[in-house]
C-alpha cells in the first residue's frame, strides 16, 4: 500500500509537468500557428503568401499532395525559412493526414487556424461539370465527394486535438478557427440553375459535415469554431475553363478574394460558429 501511494504521489506531478510542457510548447510560437491545406497553387497558395507577407509574426504550415512540384511554395520557403514549414498531405490518403498531424504536434504542439482550401471541379478526361442528368457518372460523384467533402473533414478530425490546445492558448482570441472553403453553388436554397451535379452535391455535403462538426464543438465547449467561406469566382486554374459567362466585375483576383476572406477569419466570434459566409461577409442560405 505504501509503495502504491508513493507511485500515485509521484505520478501526479509528472502528469502536471507533461501537461505544462505541452502547453508551453504551444505558447512559444509567437503570432500563432496557421495551417493551409491545399497550398500548392491558387487560393491556397495565396493564403500562405498573405499570412506570411502581411503579418510580421506567426508560423504557417503549408500542405499539399506534391510539395516538390510547387516552385512557388519553395520560393516562399526561401524567403520565410523560419516561419514556413511545408508538409506532404494527400486528401485521399488518411495516413498522410495523420502523419501531418503528428509532425505538427511534435514541432508546434497546437494550431490556431486551419484553412481547408483544396477543391476539385474539373480534370481533363476525368471529371467535367455535368450539364444534364444523363452525363452524371458514379465515378465523378465519388471523386468529387472524396476531395471536396471527405478530405477537409478528415483533416479537421486529425487536427482537432491541436486546435483545442490552440484555442485555449489565449492567442488574440479565445477560440481556434477552422475555415473550410465551400462555394455558393453548394447552397440548396440558392440553386436556381441546376447542373454541376458532382461539384454542387460535394460542396453541399461539405457544408453539412462542417455544420455538424461545429455543433459538436459547441456541445463539448471546445475552444474551436468552424465556418464556411465562399471566395467568389476567382481567376484560378479551377475556374479558368468556365470564366466566359462571369459578369463583368465579378471575376476576382486571388489577392482580392483572400484579403476579403482573411478579414472575415480575423473577425469571427464564437457566435459565428457553423455559419456560411460569402467573400463580402454576407451569410449564404443553406
Amino acid at each position: 500500500m505504501k509503495l502504491l501511494m508513493q507511485r500515485t504521489f509521484m505520478s501526479a506531478p509528472l502528469r502536471l509537468f507533461r501537461r505544462a510542457s505541452f502547453c508551453h510548447s504551444a505558447f512559444k510560437w509567437e503570432g500563432g500557428v496557421s495551417m493551409v491545406q491545399g497550398a500548392s497553387r491558387g487560393i491556397g497558395l495565396e493564403f500562405v503568401t498573405q499570412l506570411l507577407e502581411k503579418k510580421d509574426k506567426g508560423h504557417v504550415i503549408a500542405t499539399c499532395r506534391n510539395p516538390n512540384g510547387s516552385t512557388a511554395l519553395h520560393d516562399l520557403k526561401r524567403k520565410f525559412d523560419e516561419r514556413l514549414r511545408i508538409l506532404q498531405l494527400d486528401l485521399t490518403n488518411e495516413n498522410t493526414i495523420e502523419a501531418s498531424a503528428n509532425s505538427i504536434r511534435e514541432r508546434y504542439g497546437a494550431l490556431n487556424l486551419l484553412i481547408n482550401a483544396s477543391g476539385v471541379l474539373s480534370i481533363p478526361d476525368v471529371l467535367q461539370p455535368e450539364t444534364t442528368l444523363s452525363k452524371v457518372q458514379k465515378s465523378s460523384l465519388l471523386f468529387a465527394y472524396e476531395v471536396n467533402a471527405l478530405g477537409p473533414i478528415l483533416v479537421t478530425k486529425h487536427m482537432w486535438p491541436l486546435l483545442k490546445v490552440g484555442g485555449g492558448s489565449g492567442f488574440e482570441r479565445d477560440v481556434a478557427v477552422v475555415a473550410n472553403l465551400s462555394a455558393r453553388v453548394g447552397s440548396i436554397g440558392d440553386n436556381q440553375l441546376g447542373g454541376w451535379h458532382s461539384y454542387r452535391s460535394s460542396k453541399a455535403a461539405l457544408n453539412q459535415l462542417t455544420k455538424t462538426v461545429s455543433v459538436e464543438f459547441a456541445q463539448k465547449k471546445d475552444p474551436v469554431i468552424c465556418i464556411l467561406l465562399h471566395p467568389g469566382t476567382v481567376d484560378t486554374d479551377l475556374s479558368r475553363p468556365f470564366q466566359r459567362n462571369v459578369p463583368e466585375g465579378k471575376l476576382f483576383t486571388k489577392e482580392f478574394s483572400v484579403q476579403k476572406l482573411l478579414g472575415i477569419i480575423d473577425n469571427v466570434k464564437r457566435s459565428d460558429n457553423g455559419k456560411f459566409f460569402a467573400w463580402d461577409g454576407q451569410e449564404i442560405p443553406w
